[in-house]
C-alpha cells in the first residue's frame, strides 16, 4: 500500500490556478515536484508549491519546460523532501535521458527519523515516474552502475566532503578578491571520494557564475550563500579546467562534462594540453595527481616530444628537474590537487618526496583537507587501511571481522571465476583484474591467451578506454590502467608472482623477471635513476593496494605465489 500519489499538469499559468486551488495542501504542505519536456528536467521542493509554480514561470530557463508531477503524500516533512529531491535529481542526471537543469548549490548526506521507511517509498516513486510516466529509460541498478551516476556532480556529499567544499570555496573567493594566488591539496584514501569533490566543485563554481540573481534558489542549500551577484562577477572573467592524467577515467568524466548543463567535455584536460595552452587558466583542478609525470621516458615518441617543447616554452630550456606539477603551477593561478601517496603506480608518476612536500606547504598555508569517511567500501571497519598493512612486512596481528563485507581467498582460480560471473548476474559491475605478471601477447595476436593459470585461459583488456563498461570486460583481465579511480561491485583479484614472500627473510619480495609493464619498470636516463627491486617493490604493493580496494560489495583475491599465499591466509 503506497502512502503516496502523483500528480500531473501542464506548466502553463491557467493549469497552475487550476491545480493550485483543488486542495488546501497545493499551498501549504512539504512536496517534491518534477517539470521537464523531452529532453530537460528540473526537479524541486517546496512549501508551497502553486507558488513555486508561479515563480518558475517568470524562469526564462524554465519557461521552455511543459508538463509538471507532484509528489504529495501525508507523511511528507521538509528533511524527506530534501531527501527525495537530492535522490532524484541524481537519478534523472544517471539516466543520461535528459539535461537537469538545477543548480548544484548542494545538499548533504543528512540523516533523519526513520529515514530508511522514506528511501523505500522513494524507490517506489521512482518506479511510478519511471513506468507510468515514462520520465526514466533505465532501472535503479542499472543508474547506480552507470558512470553518469558514479561521477555525478549532483552527489550528496557527506560531513567532512561539505566542509572541505565549503572551506575550498571561501578560500578561493578570498583569493580572488586580495589577488592571492594558492595551491590546495585535498589527500584520501581511495573510496573517500576524491574525484568527486573535484567534479561537485567545477560545478558548483560554474552554476554560481552562470546564476541570474532574480531566479529564485533554494536556501535550504548548504552553499546558497555563495550565489551572490558579487561571487557571479569575480568568477564571470575566469578560465577554469579539471585535468585528469588518466586516459580511461579522463575519457568517462568528459562524457559526465558534455551531459551536464554549465560544464563541457572541452574542460577536462590533459597534462599535455594544459602545458601546450596559449593561455592561463584561472583554476586548475586536478584529479588523481600523484599520477602526474615527472620528467621520463613517454609511453610514446610523440609524447617525448611533447614534454621538451613544452619544458622550452615554459621555462626556457628542457630543465629535467621540471614535472607536470610544475606545468600547472606555471600555466594557473590557482590550482586544487586530489592527491593520494599510496595510488602512484608508476616510477615516471610524481616522486612521494614531491606529493609529501606539498602536503606539507599546503598544511602550512591552511590549505589542506584529509578525507576521512570511506564512501565506497562497504566495511564495517578501516578495510584500506587493513589492506595496506597486508601488503607490508608488519602484517595485522589478527583476522580483522568486517561484517557483511564479502571478503574472501581462493586457491582454485576457476572457482573464483565462477563466483564473480554469480555476483555479475545479481548486480553487475564485477570484474576480474590483475597485476601487470604476464605479458600482453593479444594486443598483436587476438588468438593468444595472454593469462594461463589453473586451468584457466584469459586475456587482458582489449581496451584501455573505459574498459569496464565494454561489453567484453566480462570476460577478460583487467589491469591497473583500466581501473584506478573506478568503483566495482565486486572485483576478483589475481596476485601475480610479480609479489612474492620470502619465509626466510620474512618480508615481501619484488619478482622483476614476472613483472611485464615495460613503462613499469624502467630506469630513468633523463634523471639519472635506476631502480632497484627494493623502489619497484613499493609501486607493486601500491598497484595491489588499489585493484583491492575497488570492490563497493566484496573482493575476491586468488594468490600466485605459494608463500605469499600461505602468508595471506592468515588475513583472509
Amino acid at each position: 500500500m503506497t502512502s503516496f500519489k502523483i500528480e500531473r499538469f501542464s506548466f502553463e499559468s491557467e493549469q497552475v490556478d487550476v491545480w493550485g486551488a483543488a486542495h488546501p495542501r497545493h499551498r501549504n504542505w512539504p512536496v517534491v515536484y518534477v517539470m521537464d519536456n523531452n529532453n530537460e528536467v528540473y526537479i524541486g521542493e517546496s512549501l508551497n508549491v502553486e507558488g513555486r509554480m508561479r515563480q518558475h514561470l517568470k524562469s526564462k530557463t524554465k519557461q521552455q519546460l511543459q508538463s509538471v508531477r507532484v509528489v504529495l503524500d501525508d507523511t511528507f516533512n521538509k528533511s524527506a523532501c530534501l531527501d527525495l529531491e537530492s535522490f532524484l535529481i541524481r537519478m534523472f542526471h544517471g539516466d543520461g535521458n535528459r539535461q537537469v537543469l538545477n543548480l548544484n548549490a548542494g545538499i548533504t548526506d543528512a540523516d533523519y527519523f526513520d529515514r530508511d521507511t522514506y528511501n523505500k517509498t522513494f524507490r517506489q516513486i521512482f518506479e511510478e515516474l519511471r513506468t507510468q510516466e515514462n520520465l526514466f529509460k533505465r532501472t535503479i541498478p542499472q543508474i547506480i552502475n552507470s558512470d553518469l551516476f558514479k561521477l555525478s556532480p549532483f552527489k550528496s556529499l557527506n560531513h567532512d566532503q561539505a566542509i572541505a567544499v565549503d572551506d575550498i570555496l571561501e578560500g578561493f573567493f578570498n583569493d580572488l578578491e586580495s589577488g592571492v594566488d594558492n595551491t590546495v591539496v585535498v589527500e584520501g584514501n581511495p573510496g573517500t571520494g576524491k574525484t568527486v569533490i573535484a567534479i561537485y566543485l567545477l560545478k558548483l563554481l560554474e552554476d554560481i557564475r552562470r546564476h541570474d540573481s532574480e531566479e529564485p534558489l533554494d536556501f535550504d542549500s548548504i552553499f546558497s550563500d555563495y550565489f551572490t551577484p558579487e561571487h557571479a562577477k569575480l568568477l564571470k572573467p575566469l578560465k577554469f579546467a579539471l585535468v585528469v592524467p588518466q586516459q580511461s577515467l579522463r575519457d568517462s568524466i568528459a562524457k559526465v562534462f558534455k551531459q551536464t548543463p554549465g560544464l563541457s567535455k572541452d574542460m577536462v584536460l590533459t597534462p599535455f594540453q594544459v602545458g601546450e595552452s596559449a593561455e592561463q587558466f584561472d583554476l586548475l583542478v586536478v584529479d588523481e595527481a600523484h599520477r602526474l609525470n615527472q620528467r621520463a621516458n613517454q609511453a610514446s615518441g610523440p609524447l617525448n616530444k611533447k614534454f621538451i617543447e613544452i619544458n622550452e616554452k615554459l621555462f626556457g630550456w628542457d630543465d629535467p628537474q621540471k614535472t607536470q606539477l610544475d606545468w600547472i603551477r606555471t600555466q594557473s593561478h590557482h590550482s586544487i590537487l586530489m592527491l593520494d601517496v599510496g595510488q602512484t603506480v608508476r616510477p615516471a608518476d610524481l616522486p612521494a618526496t614531491t606529493t609529501q612536500e606539498l602536503s606539507s606547504r599546503a598544511r602550512a598555508a591552511s590549505r589542506f583537507y584529509r578525507l576521512q569517511t570511506q564512501m565506497r567500501i562497504s566495511a564495517d571497519q578501516d578495510y584500506v587501511g587493513y589492506i595496506r598493512k597486508v601488503l607490508s612486512d608488519k602484517p595485522p596481528a589478527s583476522r580483522e571481522d568486517f561484517g557483511a563485507y564479502d571478503l574472501r581467498m581462493f586457491t582454485d582460480l576457476g572457482e573464483m571465476r565462477r563466483e564473480l560471473q554469480k555476483r555479475e548476474e545479481e548486480h553487475g559491475l564485477s570484474r576480474l583484474v590483475a597485476g601487470y605478471a604476464w605479458p600482453w601477447q593479444s594486443k598483436n595476436n587476438k588468438t593468444a591467451y595472454d593469462i594461463e593459470l589453473d586451468g584457466q585461459q584469459m586475456r587482458w583488456n582489449t581496451t584501455t578506454t573505459d574498459w569496464i563498461n565494454s561489453p567484453k570486460s566480462v570476460e577478460e583481465v583487467g589491469s591497473i590502467h583500466t581501473v584506478q579511480g573506478y568503483d566495482l561491485n565486486y572485483v576478483g583479484v589475481i596476485i601475480g608472482n610479480d609479489l612474492r614472500y620470502a619465509p626466510d627473510a620474512g618480508k615481501l619480495v619484488f619478482d622483476r623477471a614476472n613483472y611485464h609493464d615495460k613503462k613499469g619498470r624502467e630506469n630513468n636516463p633523463k634523471l639519472g635513476i635506476k631502480y632497484s627491486d627494493e623502489d619497484l617493490l613499493e609501486y607493486v604493493k601500491n598497484i595491489y593496494s588499489v585493484l583491492l580496494t575497488r570492490g563497493i560489495r566484496g573482493t575476491y583475491i586468488y594468490v600466485c605465489d605459494p608463500y605469499l599465499r600461505e602468508r595471506m591466509k592468515e588475513s583472509f
